[in-house]
């Protein structure tokens, strides 16, 4: 076996590690110490009574260009120094997958690694041990133990992670929002229902429409007996949809944080920029993206029962064969959702709306057959409208590489060159319509609903274009929180950037603040990719009674959930959150997130909270609020309690 051969197999084989957790999910238990060797410089001792079902590589060995040992950490500030160095009864074998001597344990041993700490100490260090094992033929690669080392002379931090005074659910007035969530799921469900309607007009759908209604109507013994099939039909649609949703509910149970975190991830949001293009350019009809034939054949063969079954499988069919067509609409209502902070319930209702939307006309058709006679026959203007919606994924895509830009400030897609990618892609839109940009086929007709659409995106870009420049009317109201924010310009004095309003951004320094100048903590939860953030500041935060209220009878901190710089070790915690588990703090988003969640029970963002110099909540907290006289009526409630 030649070494390509081999490094193959090591590759094939690492892939397995899985199955193996699955068999054995803590293969090796581990002990992790450390020791001071000298200022900066710290020893740690990995130590395991090892597995007799499993020999345990020994470190610092490189099988076919594969080192046995990895260790990582999560902060850039701690470096391994050297090698490590083991102890124990080690024994030598003879591979026969690498065909050579390699070192291995199946008794107790100790695994030393100096590690450098650049700048401050902190208290304690995590990061992920990555080691090998296995037993003849049998090798698992990278498996992950990850652990939490104390420091002996570390910094302790000072951070405060729960407040026990602040008592949300019991505050000094209970003005304040109670149902928040209630009417921002509702608005979920209603931005999915249009989605699942524009999802209804695409190329792989309407067609349906017809062919669909007709077999149920036709294939019963009688016209009711065809409703009712054809009403469970539409109500498969909409409860395979929602199913979809029910993963994330498990994943949002076992930690609130986690879809924030996600949807404010860069490489999520990289992600997300990269489907859509793709999507994009299967909608300008440069290649088709289908799910394996193979799996939709096998749901469709299902159809075929005359049952409760045979309806909902004939509508998963649906489901599949539409992929192409529904999946860039249904992946930006996901992506959207996620993005407003809003937990696995907001997905949910948004899967909800969209398949009523998809679902309900083929319901609505079968108690009125006669509709389908006015329906438009399918044809180039199915294709017009897949073509439009590809622009429409551009922008998309835009806005989640703006999102990546925001999180980790890169500089890239300022205000103005965001703004102005949208007037491109409207122009294109445009010139589309009118048949200056083709797409194959011949030249459109014009009817008067192609004409309206042209005079919309016309009106939409024309709109747009005052947002590249640098006036008063590059302010673009309607489309507020999209962009990013006006001070994230390309212009070095940007006329619409508000700075009347001056956030402090550590809630310490801003209590400090308070108690000095006897004024209450006006607490503003926010984040860098978070529209509405953006819409109450560009909006809400200008209007003359909200800023005069603002700027002299609050302290005002504003806090990033999703601020990925690390924290000096000063302030790095470990806490037990208010469930019982233990949590760390690494980050200033870290921070502010779990910060947010055990004082005041939510995730979502914008939040805003009122809090008294002695820490005390003062009133109900406060989320999205459009209307500036009804966040006024709340900020004067604060200050009245």
């Amino acid at each position: 076996m030649n070494k390509i051969v081999r490094f193959f197999l090591l590759a094939v084989l690492s892939f397995t590690m899985a199955s193996a957790v699955a068999q054995d999910a803590s293969p090796f238990a581990w002990k992790v110490t450390s020791k001071k060797l000298s200022d900066g410089q710290y020893e740690l001792i990995f130590s395991t009574q090892g597995n007799p079902a499993w020999e345990l590589y020994a470190p610092s060995q490189v099988l076919s260009e594969v080192s046995t040992t990895e260790l990582r950490f999560a902060d850039s500030a701690v470096q391994a120094v050297g090698n490590f160095t083991d102890s124990g009864q080690a024994r030598t074998i003879q591979s026969a997958i690498f065909e050579q001597a390699v070192k291995v344990y199946d008794q107790p041993t100790a695994w030393k690694q100096v590690v450098r700490i650049s700048g401050q100490v902190p208290s304690f260090v995590t990061g992920t041990l990555l080691y090998t094992y296995g037993k003849g033929e049998e090798f698992y690669a990278g498996t992950p133990y990850e652990f939490t080392v104390n420091m002996e002379g570390g910094v302790v931090s000072t951070s405060r992670i729960i407040i026990p005074s602040i008592d949300v659910k019991n505050p000094v007035s209970p003005c304040g929002d109670d149902d928040t969530e209630d009417k921002s799921l509702w608005t979920i469900f209603l931005l999915g229902f249009t989605g699942g309607l524009i999802a209804l007009v695409t190329p792989c759908v309407f067609p349906l429409i017809p062919l669909t209604v007709s077999f149920f109507t036709k294939r019963s013994s009688n016209r009711k007996k065809g409703i009712a099939n054809a009403l469970l039909y539409g109500f498969s649609i909409f409860l395979i949809y929602v199913l979809l949703s029910l993963p994330f509910h498990l994943i949002d149970s076992a930690n609130p944080e986690i879809l924030n975190n996600i949807s404010t991830n860069m490489w999520v949001n990289l992600v997300f920029f990269v489907v859509f293009i793709l999507f994009a350019l299967s909608f300008f009809g440069l290649y088709e993206i289908t799910l394996p034939s193979g799996l939709a054949n096998k749901i469709d063969s299902k159809g075929g029962l005359n049952d409760i079954w045979g309806i909902f499988f004939m509508a998963l069919t649906l489901a599949i064969v539409s992929f192409s067509c529904t999946g860039p609409i249904l992946g930006s209502l996901l992506a959207g959702v996620s993005n407003n902070d809003g937990g696995a319930m907001q997905l949910s209702f948004g899967m909800a709306g969209f398949g009523v939307g998809l679902g309900l006309p083929f319901a609505l058709f079968a108690l009125f057959p006669g509709w389908l006679q006015s329906l438009p026959k399918s044809g180039g203007w199915l294709t017009s409208v897949k073509v439009v919606l590809g622009f429409l994924e551009l922008a998309l895509a835009v806005k989640f590489l703006s999102n990546a830009d925001l999180v980790e400030q890169w500089g890239l897609l300022k205000r103005e060159i965001f703004i102005g990618i949208w007037v491109v892609i409207g122009l294109c839109i445009v010139l589309y319509l009118v048949g200056v940009l083709r797409f194959g086929g011949g030249k459109p007709k014009m009817t008067r609903l192609r004409w309206f659409f042209i005079i919309l995106f016309s009106i939409i870009t024309l709109y747009l274009i005052p947002g590249v420049t640098n006036t008063k009317w590059a302010n673009l109201r309607f489309i507020s929180g999209f962009p990013p924010p006006m001070c994230y310009s390309i212009y070095e004095k940007p006329v619409n950037c508000e700075r009347n309003i001056q956030p402090l951004h550590d809630y310490e320094e801003a209590l400090q603040e308070a108690r000095r100048q006897n004024k209450p903590i006006l607490i503003d939860f926010t984040g860098w990719a978070c529209v509405n953030c953006r819409r109450m500041e560009e909006n809400v935060w200008t209007n003359p009674d909200v800023a005069e209220l603002m700027k002299n009878r609050f302290i005002v901190v504003s806090l990033y959930v999703d601020e990925r710089k690390k924290l000096p070790a000063s302030d790095r915690v470990e806490f037990e959150s208010r469930n019982g588990e233990k949590k760390q703090v690494v980050t200033v988003g870290d921070k502010w997130t779990n910060f947010q969640i055990e004082n005041f029970y939510k995730t979502s963002q914008p939040q805003y909270a009122i809090i008294s110099p002695d820490e005390k909540a003062l009133n109900r907290t406060k989320g999205y609020t459009p209307d500036p006289d009804e966040f006024v009526e709340w900020l004067e409630c604060g200050l009245e309690a």
